[in-house]
């Protein structure tokens, strides 16, 4: 298994607006061969920071995503956000084999 994750840290007066557009996502990944969870995950001594967790069948599956035209379509679309405080997150990411369950 293979797992990835991102990282944002936004204003925690911002965190249920993030929180909201992740439930209200598009999905698209939930469609891709190899995947297999998506979970949001906050941090409950800081609200503001907030993980995307992804879990893949193998490394190839996300690095097939992650080549898709999916991916780049939901990526262009966060770049649009209406709210200026959260158009211009960066995540940190973070990738991980999984050696022993």
């Amino acid at each position: 298994m293979f797992v990835v994750d991102s990282t944002v840290v936004v204003p925690e007066h911002k965190a249920d607006d993030l929180i909201q557009i992740y439930r209200n996502r598009s999905r698209l990944v939930d469609e891709a061969e190899g995947f297999l969870s998506f979970q949001l995950l906050q941090n409950d001594r800081k609200p503001g920071e907030l993980t995307v967790h992804l879990e893949w069948e193998s490394k190839q599956a996300y690095l097939n995503w992650a080549r898709s035209e999916q991916f780049k379509k939901i990526h262009e679309l966060e770049k649009h956000y209406p709210d200026e405080d959260l158009k211009g997150i960066v995540p940190i990411v973070k990738k991980y084999e999984v050696v022993a369950t």
